[in-house]
């Protein structure tokens, strides 16, 4: 018995005429109080069943109890809708298959959700994993990832990359988060971790004389779920010998190009442009800025050194935003709240309504040079944070964000990727007072900073880069320490040991 000569959704307008059986869910039962039509669904599409009780009436009487995600088997000839019935959105909409012969192959019990339901409750979506992975976001999405993963093992092969799977269970390495433990039943009290990344196998790899390593791997992180972050992922893993940044960042630019293309249909330019992150720090407040708006910080610490407004004139940094809408108290209060989320002692302003003059409890404090770097157009908001450098980044990094999408200026449909590159090298760890990798401890300073790694660490500049997408951290890599000396070093400075 053959099952199906035809997916649903490959009706076509050729097939006019001839007879095919189809196999597949039910999506959609419509009764017409004579006319039965079914959308029949499967891994090709959709396409139309019509039972006609006139043209057999065994099968009308079989999809008289037919319910959505039934399993049918189908046959029957393909006609050519009228034209007043033809479906411009669907593939198969120009026809239909007139059904002779239906067997319903697996019935269903009622529907806890319907697939076109919105804001279903996670938990059930869970519980009922197998209904909700056939709904059709889903779906596109799966089969999104398989194309993907396609593309980017062809560009990797192409460019004499070989795929090479390594082991789950390894030894921790010292790495940005915390490692997911695994006890071993014969030797009690000791565990395995699950990696973070191959560091380790990669570089052996590597010394072992491959290259050039891939792998499309499985990485797991013991850490908070955020938005950006979950527990267990899959990455593209990169490692070569003898590495160029330049090279790297052209392969990755054509791999990255050629899956947007083959997956969207859009051509994303190159090169990416670049940006150094102490720059990306300072207009965006971010080490992954969205470049889809502009909105971007601006800096007054020089101009308000003699200010008499002494929280700018004793602050490390002060640096603000020019929001182009005159907002409200109630507004101003909101953004103050949201500003102290992110560490700031308050938010303070400076309004310019539609006749151009300054409104603000500190312009009293304000020379009237101080006023003519603030000066903005009329309608604008003039929003300061005086801190640190580190919290002011950070507080109108996020500031800028939340306004970018409260006020309409992210364009919508842009993708803006980006090269961020020159990171720090290390941080310091208030908490435990010591100094951490930025990115991993085997990444290589710049020859410039190699001086740095005792005289004052964090001065030094790592051989890092991140790729950034519409604000988003896709990737990030960097050029390893080949020279045991300065491994030594930084392995020194870490607090780890040689064991």
């Amino acid at each position: 018995m053959s099952w199906r000569d035809l997916g649903a959704g490959e009706l076509r307008s050729e097939h006019a005429g001839e007879r095919h059986t189809l196999a597949g869910w039910v999506g959609r039962r419509r009764d017409h109080g004579g006319l039965v039509f079914i959308d029949l669904r499967d891994s090709t599409g959709v396409g139309q069943l019509v039972v006609n009780p006139e043209r057999s009436p065994e099968a009308a009487k079989a999809a008289h109890d037919i319910r959505n995600e039934f399993v049918l088997r189908t046959t029957g000839e393909v006609t050519a809708r009228a034209p007043e019935n033809v479906n411009p959105s669907l593939p198969t909409g120009e026809v239909e298959l007139q059904v002779d012969e239906l067997e319903v192959v697996s019935t269903s019990p009622p529907l806890p959700f319907q697939l076109d339901e919105e804001n279903v409750d996670e938990t059930l979506r869970i519980r009922y994993r197998w209904l909700d992975l056939r709904r059709e976001r889903l779906q596109r999405n799966i089969r999104l990832r398989a194309q993907a993963v396609s593309i980017i093992r062809r560009e990797m092969e192409a460019a004499g990359f070989v795929d090479i799977e390594t082991p789950i269970m390894a030894k921790p390495t010292p790495e940005g988060a915390r490692d997911f433990l695994v006890p071993t039943r014969l030797q009690k009290g000791r565990f395995f971790a699950l990696p973070q990344s191959p560091q380790i196998y990669k570089q052996l790899l590597v010394i072992s004389g491959f290259e050039r390593y891939y792998q499309i791997a499985r990485c797991f992180r013991d850490e908070d779920v955020r938005a950006d972050r979950v527990q267990e992922l899959t990455q593209l893993d990169v490692e070569m010998a003898f590495p160029n940044r330049e090279y790297i960042f052209e392969l990755i630019e054509r791999t990255f190009s050629a899956v947007w293309r083959e997956t969207t249909g859009e051509e994303l330019p190159t090169p990416f442009p670049r940006m150094l992150y102490a720059e990306a720090m300072s207009r965006y407040g971010s080490d992954k800025p969205d470049l889809r708006f502009g909105l971007e910080i601006e800096d007054a610490t020089d101009a308000t050194r003699t200010s008499e407004f002494k929280v700018f004139a004793q602050s490390p940094a002060v640096r603000f935003l020019r929001v182009p809408q005159e907002l409200s108290r109630a507004d101003l209060e909101k953004l103050e709240e949201f500003a102290k989320e992110w560490g700031a002692k308050g938010l303070a302003y400076i309004v310019y309504g539609d006749d151009g003059e300054p409104r603000s409890p500190i312009a009293k404090f304000l020379s009237e040079a101080e006023l003519g770097v603030f000066r903005s157009d009329p309608g604008t908001t003039v929003l300061f944070v005086a801190d640190r450098p580190e919290v002011v980044a950070r507080v109108l990094g996020n500031v800028r964000l939340r306004i970018g999408n409260e006020l309409g200026l992210i364009e919508q449909g842009a993708w803006r990727p980006l090269w961020v590159t020159d990171f720090p090298m290390f941080d310091w760890d208030e908490d435990e007072g010591r100094w951490k990798a930025n990115h991993h401890p085997f990444t290589a300073p710049t020859p410039d900073s190699e001086a740095m790694l005792e005289k004052d660490p964090g001065l030094a500049i790592a051989q890092a880069y991140d790729f950034v997408l519409n604000g988003n951290e896709l990737g990030s890599g960097s050029i390893r320490i080949h020279r045991p000396e300065v491994q030594q070093r930084v392995f020194a400075l870490l607090d780890i040991s040689p064991e």
